[in-house]
């Protein structure tokens, strides 16, 4: 993923965002995260007092992102920091990943998130330029919902009227952003009615209008869709040990055993999908 980053710097020189899988440096058994935007000075201390020591509770800054770690279910954890700090945004959680978004040039920010000493199975990093918002940490993607994770290159031309029908079904929604309705749309799916990412994926083309390639993550799988008309660019390599995905060919050119993936453009309106 380091490396990659030189691929991509040039789609999106603004902002960056991570969300990095079974790290378990990051984020041993039986601990959970969460990770925060706009969070007061004071958070370290807050959490502090109400959490157990027996919760090995955790604080650090990356970037513009404030990360917390502590022995406990995420749902629980989530909870208890939307409760403690209120004014902050929460832009990711999990059992087994972890989500960083950050401001400035990439090839800076992947130092700040130390990609080069990652480990885990699963990785996604996106490099954003802003066309339709500031250039903030918060419009950066991926966008994480319970472990979920969605990375969008195009726009929804309906996104308003599908964050209605969920608010109706009583989701909330941290922003304004047309990616957060998708995330929240399959995570709905997968874990109300659930479905698995195939069928949420698919049922997603089926009700979002627009231009896109999605990629979806989740803590033991992930899917790449493109939209009917496919104008967006995607290129994906398949080795017997691993799947990249990328939207610059340079982005996955240098990956080890390179010669032995099949290298092939996903299809309009076809929903891949692969499980750990």
């Amino acid at each position: 993923m380091h490396e990659m980053v030189d691929g991509i710097v040039v789609r999106g020189p603004d902002s960056a965002g991570v969300a990095i899988y079974g790290d378990r440096e990051l984020l041993p058994e039986e601990y959970s995260s969460v990770s925060l935007l706009d969070a007061p000075g004071d958070t370290r201390q807050r959490v502090a007092e109400r959490l157990s020591h027996d919760a090995d509770v955790s604080v650090e800054n990356m970037s513009d992102t404030t990360f917390i770690r502590a022995k406990m279910p995420s749902d629980q954890l989530v909870a208890l920091v939307r409760e403690i700090v209120p004014e902050a945004s929460v832009i990711g959680a999990g059992d087994d990943s972890v989500i960083y978004k950050g401001v400035g040039n990439p090839m800076d920010l992947r130092e700040t998130y130390r990609l080069s000493d990652v480990t885990g199975w699963q990785g996604v990093l996106h490099t954003r330029l802003a066309t339709e918002s500031a250039v903030s940490a918060a419009g950066a993607h991926p966008y994480s919902v319970n472990g979920l994770s969605v990375v969008h290159n195009g726009s929804f031309a309906n996104h308003a009227t599908i964050r209605r029908d969920l608010e109706e079904k009583g989701l909330t929604f941290d922003s304004e952003n047309d990616t957060e309705v998708a995330s929240r749309y399959i995570s709905y799916r997968m874990q109300q009615l659930g479905e698995d990412l195939q069928t949420a994926v698919e049922a997603l083309s089926e009700e979002f209008d627009g231009f896109y390639t999605l990629l979806v993550t989740t803590e033991d799988s992930f899917a790449v869709v493109r939209d009917q008309y496919a104008c967006k660019p995607a290129i994906i390599a398949e080795h017997p040990d691993w799947v990249a995905m990328a939207s610059e060919f340079q982005a996955i050119a240098h990956l080890p055993g390179m010669e032995d993936a099949e290298i092939f453009e996903p299809g309009p309106g076809k929903v891949y999908t692969w499980k750990r």
